[in-house]
Parts: structure tokens; C-alpha cells; sequence
């Protein structure tokens, strides 16, 4: 996710729903190609211990991302001050921790770095003004190929979490007069899933990765809007479409959060699982303007690294 309020989440219902439909139909055919040619990868993946590397991979979510108008205000220029879910794991398990995600990453520019970004890659993107948690080697190094170039050097990585594909749909808002829906949509959740195939592939066979990889699926901002749970469940299901041929784990942050807001009436913001905006000192129309961001609070992310620790294999 990125810099987008609440609001811009709310994708077409309907029209979400079918597209969903139309994944689980078109994914099947490509799947079982797919595992007709590359083989599943058999026998038990070597367990996680204290001491282990662990890679995270994906956009702002995993990023540990902030908006500007949180307190204390984030130091863009300083990427220690943004903790995410994977620092929180890498502190619970012990693990050394490369976290190469980037906010406004795309399910297609984690791909290539030719294909768009929402605002990780663009001239006013984050990794084009400000630091990662990791330096790339150039402008055109993908993370996808980061990724790759990492495992490759360090074979003894035991986990690795992927999290993609809430900025297609921002992207394919900003590229449709503000809406995602019909055409448009299912040919995004479509992309999410191609891409998506493309990294797990990369990560099995570029890689040689034989490790743990665990699917960061994304949360609902309001359990009680149909819109936004149909719009989080089509991203799950997009990226869980992708997965099955590559002996991933799905850590279930929808189901996660759920349970976290269910004594705030669902509302992941009155639960204190997202960002709390202060207002601005800018008067508008309206007056001040506060709430919640679409990123994950401290307690938020707490959620989310409990979730994927709760499905990582490791010596008990």
C-alpha cells in the first residue's frame, strides 16, 4: 500500500466479486501448466532457528511505512525509524533480517523496473528520493532480481515473506479516473497473479530457494464495509492463486486483523491497527483533518508478525 487514505481503497463490489470469480477460473489452466513443467518441490524445508537469515519482500505494508502526519513525524531520509513486521519476526525468532521492500512497489515493478510503479520506482517515488532498509545495486535493479542475487549469495536463508499487489489497485485507480472496476479490475487482479507466478518461479528456480516462503496477504480496513473486505479478499485471492504451485504458507492477516478490531465493531482504525493522522496545520474548507492511514500501527504490525510467525516451521 501507499500513501492513499482510507477512501481510495473502496473498489466496486460487484464488480470486485466477478473479477474474483473470473480469477479462480483463468488461474486453473495456467497452474496446471505450470506444475507440469516445473516440478513441486518435495521433502521437509529446513526449520527456522535462532541465527537464521530471513528475506522480506513487498511494498509499504512490510516497509514499516508511516504518512507524515503520524507522531512522532517519520524521518524519510533515516529508514531505521520505519519498523515493520519483519524487524518485529527477525526480534521474536532471532533471525538476521534484509528487509528490501519498498513503498508504492507493484506486483509488476517488483517484476521489472520498466513496468509501473504506484510510487516506488517514479520520479517522485520513495526509492528514487529516499533510502531502503537495503541499498540496490542500480536504478534498474528490480527487487525481484535483488531478491534472486541475494539467495543465490546466501544459500542458508531459511524464510523469506512476500507481500505485492494493493498498489496495482491504487495504480489502477490513478489510471481510471479515480475507479478500478469491470475490465480494468480483472485485468489487474489478473496481472497480480501472473506477476506474482513470475516471483515465486524466480525465487524456486533463478534462486535455487529451497527454504520456507510465507504469502503476507493483506487485511480489511473495516470489517463491517462489504466494499473493503471484497477488496482485500480479491488481492488475497489473486496472490493465493499464484502460490500453489511453490509450496508456500499463506499468513492470514485478513482473518488476523479481523479478529483484533472484532471488539471495535470490526473498524481496523478504532481498533488501533492503522496509522493515526494528526491534522494538518493547513486549514481547509472542511476544517482540520484527521483519522487513519491505510499502513499498519505498532500494534498492527505486532499483528502481523505474530500471524507469520504463527506459520513458520522452526525447532521448538
Amino acid at each position: 500500500m501507499n500513501l492513499s487514505t482510507r477512501r481510495r481503497t473502496r473498489w466496486s463490489l460487484v464488480a470486485l466479486l466477478s473479477a474474483v470469480a473470473l480469477v479462480c477460473g483463468f488461474a486453473t489452466p495456467s497452474l496446471a501448466t505450470a506444475t507440469r513443467h516445473r516440478p513441486a518441490h518435495h521433502g521437509a524445508q529446513a526449520p527456522v532457528v535462532p541465527g537464521s537469515r530471513y528475506l522480506a519482500l513487498g511494498d509499504s505494508v512490510a516497509f514499516g511505512y508511516r504518512e507524515a502526519t503520524t507522531f512522532p513525524p517519520p524521518s524519510y531520509g533515516d529508514p531505521t525509524s520505519f519498523v515493520g513486521y519483519p524487524e518485529e519476526i527477525g526480534s521474536a525468532l532471532g533471525l538476521h533480517v534484509t528487509n528490501a521492500s519498498c513503498p508504492g512497489e507493484t506486483s509488476g515493478s517488483f517484476v521489472s523496473t520498466a513496468n509501473p510503479s504506484y510510487a516506488c520506482e517514479t520520479d517522485s517515488g520513495y526509492r528514487t528520493n529516499y533510502p531502503l532498509h537495503v541499498g540496490y545495486r542500480s536504478s534498474r535493479q528490480s527487487q525481484l532480481d535483488f531478491a534472486v542475487r541475494y539467495l543465490r549469495r546466501h544459500p542458508g536463508t531459511r524464510l523469506v515473506t512476500l507481500g505485492i499487489g494493493a498498489n496495482d489497485g491504487f495504480l489502477c485507480q490513478a489510471d481510471n479516473g479515480g475507479t478500478c472496476t469491470g475490465a480494468a479490475l480483472t485485468a489487474t487482479l489478473k496481472g497480480i497473479t501472473r506477476n506474482v507466478r513470475t516471483i515465486l518461479s524466480a525465487l524456486r528456480y533463478r534462486a535455487h530457494y529451497r527454504g520456507q516462503i510465507v504469502i503476507v496477504d493483506y487485511y480489511s480496513l473495516d470489517y463491517g464495509s462489504a466494499a473493503d473486505n471484497a477488496s482485500s479478499q480479491g488481492l488475497n485471492q489473486a496472490m493465493a492463486s499464484a502460490a500453489r504451485p511453490y509450496r508456500v504458507r499463506t499468513a492470514d492477516e485478513y482473518a488476523a486483523f479481523a479478529n483484533a478490531a472484532l471488539h471495535s465493531g470490526g473498524d481496523s482504525c478504532a481498533a488501533g491497527l492503522l496509522t493515526q493522522l494528526f491534522p494538518s496545520q493547513t486549514a481547509t474548507a472542511s476544517g482540520p483533518q484527521a483519522g487513519c492511514g491505510v499502513h499498519p500501527s505498532v500494534a498492527g504490525q505486532d499483528v502481523l508478525a505474530h500471524a507469520v510467525e504463527s506459520v513458520v516451521a522452526r525447532h521448538r
